[in-house]
């Protein structure tokens, strides 16, 4: 039995598919083919690279702090004559405050009685 689709048997179809796929690759198969074998050879050549940028790993032991921050001598609490605020030894307003204005306090108490509220930029307050 010869089945038949538009008056083309499939045998017949299947050959001319056939053969226009080998001409196809005839024509473009060995171009392709040594353009995937560069683009292949790049991508490995890539991956290979950035292996030896990276550093090994390797276990120390961590860096020793470099200052260790103490409560000042002065007291808990250090204010500027001039202002209103308090703040921690520590933060950034009481350490750039000049040492002739500063005001110390032993507690946070002490230093709202004297008239000063604490910073709202020093953490911890």
């Amino acid at each position: 039995m010869i089945v038949r689709v538009n008056g083309v048997t499939i045998q017949a179809f299947w050959l001319r598919c056939k053969a226009l796929v080998e001409e196809g690759i005839g024509q473009f198969g060995l171009i392709l083919l040594v353009f995937l074998t560069a683009m292949a050879a790049f991508g490995l050549g890539r991956l290979s690279a950035f292996e030896t940028v990276l550093p090994p790993v390797s276990i120390q032991q961590a860096p020793q702090v470099a200052q260790v921050l103490t409560l000042a001598p002065g007291g808990y609490v250090v204010a500027s004559k001039t202002g209103s605020v308090y703040y921690l030894p520590w933060c950034a307003g009481a350490q750039k405050m000049a040492s002739d204005k500063q005001v110390w306090f032993s507690s946070e108490s002490a230093a709202q009685k004297a008239g000063y509220a604490p910073s709202k930029s020093c953490r911890g307050l």
